[in-house]
């Protein structure tokens, strides 16, 4: 190894002192070629330089503000739900139509009837779930007020007792019950979004399908599904309310998840909704 001559305790401080030079066999050890250790240094330089990249990536990801988030969660859900509608159903709206508008509808008694007895197999299927509620945030809906199920068995009897016949479910209410009930064993926040969707949909849109179908084939009458005990609007607030404090307790990604799940929810209802002109 390399040596160094010791100072000698008489020569002065400032002297320059005397060194060793070292031969080649000695420096050995030192010999790295310069152009791999300044591959090397390269290399470690790109490294951090990713690591850093990635930190920033991550960092941005997580203060990334989605649309409606500020107002709570329920607003996010209702900012995708309103893209999925058409420009004529909604102004956020950006689907482009597959059905005739409303207005041009020409829906029938029977095609009604199959409407109603679906969708009541779906608010029995989505009330009898709170009730069981396999995963506890569940029971926070219940008995919110928005629930449909009696007040349309109401409306069953009455076209009964107009001497109508009342049909079995059909094809569409039966298999979304069925993904219902399948969905809130395994996925509250997919089964969350279902439950949004149906209630607050029925109780905006909904209102205006029913008003005109009425005027073309129930001589105006309004059903009871469309009629809510109290004030309605006081009745979403207290569920967005309870929907926005269930969901503090998600992930990002359980929340994403959630939103992801709202087309195949359009998907489900439009089928149902699709009957009233069967």
């Amino acid at each position: 190894m390399a040596s160094i001559s010791p100072l000698s305790q008489s020569q002065p401080l400032l002297e320059k002192p005397q060194f060793t030079v070292l031969n080649k066999s000695q420096n050995q050890f030192f010999s790295i070629p310069f152009s791999r250790f300044t591959q090397s240094c390269n290399l470690s330089l790109k490294k951090s330089r990713m690591v850093v990249v990635s930190a920033t990536t991550a960092a941005e990801k997580s203060n990334k503000r989605y649309p409606g988030e500020a107002k709570g969660f329920v607003e996010e859900m209702r900012f995708v739900a309103m893209k999925l509608h058409t420009k004529d159903q909604a102004k956020e709206g950006e689907k482009e139509p597959v059905d005739q508008p409303l207005a041009k509808w020409e829906p029938s008694v029977e095609g009604y009837l199959k409407f109603l007895v679906d969708s009541k197999l779906v608010y029995d299927t989505l009330e009898r779930i709170v009730e069981k509620a396999p995963f506890p945030e569940y029971a926070e809906f219940r008995n919110t007020g928005l629930e449909r199920s009696e007040v349309l068995a109401k409306d069953l009897e009455w076209f009964r007792q107009q001497g109508h016949a009342i049909p079995e479910p059909s094809t569409p209410g039966v298999t979304y019950a069925s993904y219902l009930e399948e969905l809130s064993e395994k996925d509250p926040q997919a089964f969350i979004c279902h439950f949004y969707n149906t209630y607050f949909a029925h109780s905006a849109g909904g209102r205006m399908i029913g008003k005109k179908v009425a005027e073309k084939v129930l001589d105006k009458k309004e059903l009871e599904f469309y009629k809510w005990d109290g004030d309605l609007s006081q009745l979403l607030q207290n569920v967005r309310d309870k929907l926005n404090k269930v969901a503090e307790n998600w992930t990002r990604e359980e929340k994403n998840h959630c939103l992801e799940e709202t087309e195949k929810s359009f998907k489900f209802s439009g089928a149902i909704l699709r009957l009233i002109f069967s």
